[in-house]
C-alpha cells in the first residue's frame, strides 16, 4: 500500500462524485502522502517514511524519534 501514511494511517478511500443533476458515480479520495526523509540524530542516520501533511505536523510536534518508537511498537519496518 504505497498511499498509506505510516504515522496517521490515512489511506485512499472511496465515495461518490455527485453531479448537479444528482447522478452519482464512484470515485476515490487519495491521501496527501509523500515519501520524505527525516534525519534522526539519536540513530545518526536518515529514515525514509511515507507521510501525509498531518503526519509531518505530528512529527514536528512530537519529534521524529518518539514517532519512530511508536511505529516500531506497532510492528512497522522502519
Amino acid at each position: 500500500m504505497a498511499s498509506t501514511c505510516m504515522v496517521t494511517g490515512k489511506r485512499t478511500i472511496s465515495g461518490n462524485h455527485v453531479a448537479h443533476c444528482n447522478i452519482k458515480r464512484k470515485r476515490t479520495f487519495k491521501a496527501n502522502v509523500h515519501k520524505k526523509s527525516f534525519w534522526v540524530p539519536e540513530e545518526n542516520r536518515f529514515v525514509q517514511l511515507n507521510v501525509s501533511g498531518k503526519g509531518i505536523r505530528i512529527i514536528d510536534k512530537r519529534g521524529i524519534y518518539n514517532v519512530l518508537l511508536d511505529l516500531r511498537a506497532r510492528g512497522e519496518k522502519v
